[in-house]
């Protein structure tokens, strides 16, 4: 089902290789008052082709992606969209030129209060004048391949995170559009659903004939996808070729990003006898629907463990049982050898001032600077340390993590990577005795994840924490963990040392683990 007709826009021919790059930028920049983002970017993408652009957090890759589709004018040079230059369209031409395109952004944006039909069926029914029965055909030929027919006339809250990406794919070829820009695609799926996702867009590519322009951090998605990468660094384009070619690339900032990617085997630990953690036989059911089904863990005092699975596996269900968030339907979770079932929920809250969390969204006060979100946990307890002691251990925790150049912003101010700095930052500063990380390194690239790996390694060392990180990232687990435990269908599948745990036979781990681990 290849090379179809535009159906949102009439009487315009399909983008031919005959015609030329489908997107070319001649010394593009774009510049936000005098804050310059994009300096003299020279790029072209080819027709049907896939092409990654790839590079560190903050290096303005969502910028370039915004100007090639017309979103964003450069302030300087050119971008020729389908041969039209943007700064030179009307806007209603400009419009032409974006239905021809589709877009996938990191955070679905679906309509919440819209059904999967009427979400996916949105751009034909605001742009194109079809019977509402071909609307619905198209609809379900679009969900058919992506496994969500079933899902249709359901709601995004009764979807999993993996089904709303899925959706959102389906929203942007829905007009089978011939160019369509990914804006990090991946980020926050575990390393099966990435594996998946990316088939689904080799997939969109040979069933609609698209051109494909994709931000990806994700080493093993890239050589999975791409077929030329274009590498930006601090708003320039440091590399332009095949894959191939930038592995043999000796440009320093390259060589890193790939450097960080490498996975470090850890030394098997003697894991420590006593546990800090102890979950016994944990059960829970949401409703009819059962999560956990007879966890049993050991989490080792002063030792890194590894929580890791697929979305949906239970982990954060397990986590918030930790946490004292969530009381089990049968079972037991001791901390330092307390039964925390049995607490009142002011005794948890007592026990909570104990353990630091840094969960998957910065969750920042926008209305306080960085420095003062860092303090927050410090100024509000109910008998807070001297100004001074607060002060300093904030600037610690500011230099460690190298934000100190943001510390009088707003989170409105910087990047997500820094607010994801800024909000480590800001569960290390109480120094607890457990520290829970609820996925750290989502959507950060691979020198920011070796980066917050490092601090984390770092931190636990400094204060002497027993460490538990739930996550998706298998080379960051078997870089950082002294133990890993393998979550699959609210159960552990397997729990060791890293080592131990790569040597499972079990299918479910090493289906994991394949996923992902660099060959």
């Amino acid at each position: 089902m290849n090379a179809r007709n535009n159906l949102i826009v009439s009487g315009v021919q399909r983008w031919e290789a005959s015609d030329g790059d489908i997107v070319a930028l001649e010394n593009a920049g774009v510049a936000f008052g005098d804050h310059v983002v994009l300096e003299s970017i020279s790029l072209r993408i080819p027709v049907g082709r896939t092409t990654v652009i790839m590079g560190k957090s903050g290096s303005g890759k969502s910028v370039l992606l915004k100007t090639m589709n017309g979103l964003l004018m450069p302030t300087s040079g050119s971008c020729r969209l389908f041969g039209e230059e943007t700064r030179a369209c009307s806007t209603p031409g400009l419009n032409l030129l974006r239905k021809r395109t589709g877009m996938i952004l990191q955070d679905y944006a679906l309509f919440d209060s819209s059904t999967v039909f009427e979400n996916v069926a949105f751009p034909l029914v605001e742009n194109a004048d079809l019977p509402a029965g071909r609307v619905r055909a198209l609809v379900e030929e679009a969900l058919e391949p992506l496994g969500l027919l079933n899902a249709i006339d359901k709601y995004p809250s009764e979807l999993s995170g993996g089904m709303k990406k899925r959706v959102s794919f389906a929203r942007a070829v829905i007009h089978q559009p011939e160019l369509v820009f990914f804006d990090e695609p991946t980020t926050g799926l575990d390393p099966i659903m990435i594996a998946f996702v990316d088939e689904i867009i080799r997939e969109m590519r040979r069933r609609y004939d698209i051109t494909s322009v994709i931000i990806s951090h994700d080493i093993q998605s890239i050589f999975r996808l791409a077929d030329y990468v274009a590498f930006l660094h601090q708003g320039r384009i440091l590399f332009e070729g095949t894959l191939a070619q930038i592995r043999a690339c000796e440009i320093p900032e390259i060589q890193r990003f790939f450097d960080a990617e490498n996975k470090q085997d850890k030394e098997a630990p003697a894991l420590g006898s006593k546990p800090y953690v102890e979950i016994r036989d944990l059960y829970k059911s949401f409703g009819t629907q059962p999560v956990l089904k007879g966890v049993s863990l050991r989490i080792p005092e002063h030792q890194i463990t590894v929580i890791i699975g697929g979305s949906g596996s239970g982990k954060s269900v397990l986590m918030k049982h930790i946490l004292g968030l969530f009381s089990p339907d049968s079972g037991q979770i001791l901390l330092n050898g307390v039964d925390i079932g049995g607490m009142s929920e002011r005794e948890r809250e007592v026990v909570r001032t104990r353990i630091g969390m840094l969960f998957q969204g910065a969750a920042l006060f926008d209305s306080m600077m960085v420095e003062e979100n860092v303090a927050f946990p410090l100024t509000e307890r109910r008998n807070p340390p001297p100004v001074a002691e607060i002060r300093a251990r904030v600037w610690e925790m500011l230099e460690r993590l190298k934000i100190v150049d943001i510390a009088k912003k707003y989170p409105p101010e910087i990047s997500a990577g820094q607010r994801k700095r800024a909000a480590l930052a800001r569960a290390i500063v109480t120094k607890p005795a457990l520290m829970i990380y609820d996925e750290p390194t989502t959507g950060q690239d691979p020198i920011m994840i070796r980066y917050v790996d490092d601090m984390i390694l770092e931190a636990h060392a400094a204060f002497g924490l027993t460490t538990i990180v739930i996550s998706h990232d298998m080379v960051s687990t078997f870089r950082i963990a002294d133990q890993v435990a393998v979550v699959y269908d609210g159960r552990i599948a397997v729990s060791g040392s890293p080592q131990a745990v790569q040597a499972c036979p079990k299918e479910e781990v090493q289906h994991l683990i394949r996923a992902q681990l660099p060959s």
